[in-house]
């Protein structure tokens, strides 16, 4: 069988642009991600689409035409990484697109990802899978994480337990077992909050390396307030998003007094002792996490979280070490998923979403 290109669109929680990773199948056999382009986010469209985050008017309207800009947007990533490689359109099998998630509601039985896959497909020329999560979602899971399967494929070992964590606005563990199935759940927030307090208090995007979190100092009360949260309790299967980890929610928290680079710190140890509980708990035996996601970037969330696990005797590592770029992980998963719809296998990690049996994961538009 010759080997196939793939092409997996991502945009995440923190909403800061589309990542489009070019890969290489033969059927449902990874071989390699070959290249990586990105589109940023402007503002205003960020604006946008955290507006859709809460109830508001003429919703139907809004989401309908940001689905479509988000649209062009994935095909203009996709034409740059066609001419970064000198590929025509007729050369990929498929494109996977996430699309971008504005409401996540497993407990009603949806989540809500903007994408209009069929004018992606019309603009592209390129087969187009997405809806990834509501197949799973209908089987009773919380169509969430979906990446532990692709995970397992790409990063298991038969003689160790290992863990991939994955710091995009919300955090994220997939726990390896070498004689077990694949299992994950979001362990809380990631980046989410802190980038929200950065945009809020100094009009930045985020905390370049953590260095204004650096200059504050964790508030022990405002800590305990923030890990009091119900979501912390609950038994996995389980996942959540802006829903349950807001600004407002987090404002609700403050006295008024705080300063804000000590806020920051806070946020930032909340974020790191959240993921090391949530590993402790679900992989006690792990010795060996690999990172990936925006949250890799910043140096003083690292050290945090190293800092952690050290007493464990636990090391953390770039997924680079495992021959993936820790940026590429995500959009490279959307392309894996798109070639197991292709080949009809079922890719739902239904041990981690807590769906009642495997299932093929997606919908196809041709171009």
């Amino acid at each position: 069988m010759s080997h196939q290109y793939y092409i997996g669109l991502m945009s995440g929680t923190s909403m800061d642009g589309a990542d489009a990773v070019l890969i290489q199948m033969q059927g449902a056999q990874w071989h390699a991600a070959l290249a990586h382009s990105f589109v940023p986010f402007s503002d205003g469209l960020r604006h946008e689409l955290l507006a859709l985050q809460d109830i508001g008017s003429n919703e139907l309207h809004r989401s309908i035409m940001l689905g479509q800009t988000l649209s062009r947007l994935y095909a203009q990533a996709v034409k740059q990484l066609l001419q970064q490689q000198n590929l025509p359109p007729e050369a990929i099998t498929a494109i996977g697109c996430h699309g971008q998630t504005v409401r996540h509601a497993p407990e009603h039985g949806y989540s809500v990802q903007l994408a209009d896959l069929p004018l992606l497909a019309e603009l592209t020329g390129i087969f187009t899978v997405g809806d990834f999560r509501s197949r799973d979602l209908a089987a009773g899971g919380q169509g969430a994480p979906l990446v532990p399967a692709f995970h397992e494929a790409l990063f298991h070992h038969p003689a160790e337990t290992r863990v991939v964590l994955n710091i995009g606005g919300i955090a994220n563990i997939s726990v390896l077992p070498p004689d077990a199935p694949a299992f994950g759940f979001d362990t809380g927030p990631g980046n989410m909050l802190m980038d929200a307090w950065v945009q809020h208090i100094w009009q930045q995007a985020y905390d370049r390396n953590g260095a204004k979190a650096a200059q504050g100092r964790v508030l022990p009360e405002l800590l305990a307030k923030l890990l009091d949260h119900p979501y912390f309790a609950r038994p996995y299967p389980k996942s959540t998003g802006r829903e349950l980890f807001s600004l407002d929610w987090l404002q609700g928290r403050l006295n008024g007094s705080e300063a804000p680079a000590d806020v920051l710190q806070t946020l930032l140890r909340y974020t790191a002792q959240t993921i090391c509980d949530a590993t402790l708990q679900a992989a006690p035996d792990v010795r060996h996490i690999y990172v990936c996601g925006g949250g890799i970037q910043n140096a003083a969330l690292m050290q945090a979280l190293e800092h952690l696990f050290a007493p464990q005797n636990i090391a953390l590592h770039s997924t680079a070490a495992l021959n993936l770029d820790p940026q590429q992980v995500e959009a490279a998963a959307f392309a894996w998923l798109a070639a197991c719809w292709v080949n009809r296998l079922p890719s739902n990690p239904h041990h981690a979403t807590g769906a009642r049996h495997p299932c093929i994961l997606g919908a196809g538009h041709y171009a």
